[in-house]
């Protein structure tokens, strides 16, 4: 028996309050998604059945053949969504539709915008996909029971939406949930059977189960083609065909960029098909993303990629399924972390969106520029996530540089065909923020001389120049570490200056410099790649720069010492006023200029009111 014997009522979780208020008050401008929602939640419900009836047949009772039946009662006002799938007990019921559990209700009501239009689009990306049915409804039953469970334990959820929701034991000799939307005023067009059937063909047409619309004589009509649109020849369908299928895949509003469907056969047989979107998910930079590839097997679904084994992280971006005919229906997460199958579908796949960015990039610069502001930063984890496409990946990775610095659209070849003659690195800076590499000094001899340098202002750029240490057999090399070899960049030689040696007077300052710092700095000495600014601050080749150091102190890791070089620019007038007087004390001038230097380059003063009196005092 049932342990609810009399109705029990319950209050809804605070976020599910504040959610449903919103969908009975606010979002109307695409009411027609309840349907899609509660459709695809019968499907999965379907799917699971299916699953779990691989270990115990006996799930299927006397009804083996999944399937969807749409009722429509025009005299009740009420639309019934019912499938024989794996249903809900009382636990469930109380789980799934009376707290958040694990849905995206919290991130759902963080991103809501305040515009009705866009925020509806929102619903079913966080996996809030029931509660879309008080968008038409002033009251929604579910009838259920589970796959397995005797006919007496069958569970009848009711509510109005308003803060509360009832609870009953309902008898119910179908397995399954009938979920009864009572339409609410304003709401009739969804009485009609044609509104519906344009609905279900729209969004729910490749749901590999038959979705049944049934008539005022109780005959069923199978409404959509009921077949998986991936397992269809290329030439059967349309770019309306796959589009549709992306949007009720991945709830997203704009058509996708691209897609890539392919079917391999042979010893080992697999259907992909994958889309790249136009636009950013909201979850792009969550640690535990709610997103990954779907994966069938002959038609079953079976998981969610949400651990990233079909393709790997940096391509995160990337949704659609995969179809395999020869993994095994009952596949466990561990068998998959151990698959040759596995390992082929995602090597194919990966070369497959590569390649097709690659293109992208080759064909329509202004559309491969829009999939770069949206995903470009994730893209620039691929050479440190995937060594073996490194290249390929560095290939299609953007760049703010010295020569385009309002637009992240320069390529690494684009750099290799403007260096000068006989250059021989890629020159980069890290930094910050854009305006921060914009204007530091490290740059100040290279833009004398014409030579481009790249800008790097993402908190990822730091970990990619880490791991990318060369493109196409040219080095990547850091303008702010180590010495700068001026016959690397290619000037003309008549403007080589006949020899960067300093006079005496500034070697004697170089020295005093470096006693009145001691142990802040490493060494101090002249500068050949300064032309404006007095100093600035310079690692070891092999050191973090002062951006990472900042960066990893921040997350709290603690750094092995690093001592930096002070370099000063002979030719500045601070430096040869203070050159030429080798009495006038420089403890305020050594500070003043190591510390405008550590800021120039994005660091942090552990003496910022220090700093300030300094100034004062030499400005008085």
């Amino acid at each position: 028996m049932s342990e609810t014997k009399t109705p029990e009522t319950f209050e809804f979780q605070a976020e599910v309050r504040q959610l449903l208020d919103l969908m009975i008050h606010s979002l109307y401008s695409n009411r027609e998604i309840f349907l899609r929602e509660l459709v695809s939640n019968a499907a999965d419900a379907a799917d699971r059945l299916r699953f779990e009836a691989l270990q115990d047949a006996a799930l299927f009772e006397d009804d083996p053949e999944p399937e969807v039946r749409i009722v429509v009662d025009e005299s009740a006002r009420t639309i019934t969504i019912s499938d024989n799938g794996i249903g809900m007990n009382r636990t469930d019921v109380i789980d799934n539709l009376g707290t958040i559990a694990r849905s995206g209700t919290r991130r759902f009501l963080d991103a809501l915008t305040g515009d009705q239009k866009q925020d509806s689009q929102l619903i079913g990306q966080f996996g809030v996909g029931f509660y879309s049915a008080f968008i038409v409804a002033d009251s929604v039953t579910v009838h259920t029971r589970r796959a397995g469970e005797s006919a007496d334990a069958g569970v009848r959820w009711q509510s109005d939406g308003k803060g509360e929701f009832c609870l009953e034991a309902s008898p119910r000799a179908r397995r399954g949930t009938d979920v009864t939307v009572h339409l609410a005023e304003g709401q009739d067009e969804f009485l009609s059977r044609d509104r519906l059937r344009q609905v279900i063909r729209r969004y729910s047409d490749h749901i590999a189960l038959p979705i049944r619309l049934l008539d005022d004589q109780g005959e069923a009509e199978t409404v959509n083609q009921a077949s998986a649109l991936w397992m269809r020849p290329k030439s059967e369908l349309s770019d309306e065909d796959y589009q549709q299928f992306y949007q009720q895949l991945s709830f997203d509003t704009e058509p996708p960029l691209r897609w890539m469907h392919n079917k391999v056969e042979g010893d080992q047989s697999f259907t992909t098909l994958l889309f790249i979107p136009a636009q950013r998910p909201f979850d792009l930079f969550e640690p535990e993303s709610g997103h990954g590839l779907r994966l069938y097997v002959r038609r079953v679904f079976i998981m969610e990629d949400r651990e990233h084994r079909l393709l790997p992280r940096y391509l995160r971006f990337v949704r659609g399924v995969v179809d395999s005919d020869d993994l095994p229906l009952n596949v466990s997460r561990e068998l998959l972390q151990h698959n040759r199958l596995i390992d082929r579908i995602r090597a194919a796949s990966v070369k497959r969106v590569l390649d097709t960015l690659e293109r992208l990039a080759k064909d329509d610069a202004a559309v491969y520029q829009r999939f770069w502001s949206a995903f470009g930063t994730v893209l620039k984890e691929g050479p440190i996530e995937d060594p073996g496409n490194a290249e390929k990946v560095a290939g299609l990775l953007r760049f703010h540089s010295t020569q385009d610095e309002e637009e992240q659209r320069v390529s690494l070849a684009d750099y290799l065909e403007r260096m000068k003659e006989g250059q021989k690195a890629i020159y980069y800076l890290t930094g910050e923020s854009l305006a921060a590499v914009r204007n530091s000094p490290h740059l100040e001899v290279f833009r004398k001389r014409g030579v481009e340098v790249l800008l790097l202002a993402e908190p990822v750029d730091e970990w990619l120049v880490a791991h990318l240490s060369e493109y196409k057999d040219t080095p990547l090399r850091a303008v702010g570490k180590g010495e700068l070899e001026l016959d690397d960049l290619g000037e003309d030689t008549a403007e080589k200056p006949e020899s960067v040696e300093p006079s005496a007077s500034v070697k004697t300052l170089l020295e005093r410099l470096q006693s009145e710092l001691g142990e802040q700095v490493e060494d101090v000495r002249a500068s050949s790649r300064l032309t404006d600014s007095p100093a600035c601050i310079v690692v070891s080749e092999h050191d973090f720069g002062i951006n990472m150091q900042r960066m990893l102190k921040a997350a709290g890791h603690e750094l092995p010492a690093q001592k930096p070089v002070l370099e000063i620019n002979p030719d500045h007038p601070i430096i040869q006023r203070l050159a030429a007087d080798e009495q006038a004390p420089l403890n305020d001038w050594a500070s003043l200029l190591y510390e405008q230097a550590v800021l120039m380059d994005g660091g942090r003063l552990d003496d910022p009111a220090g700093f300030v009196r300094r100034m004062n005092r030499l400005l008085d």
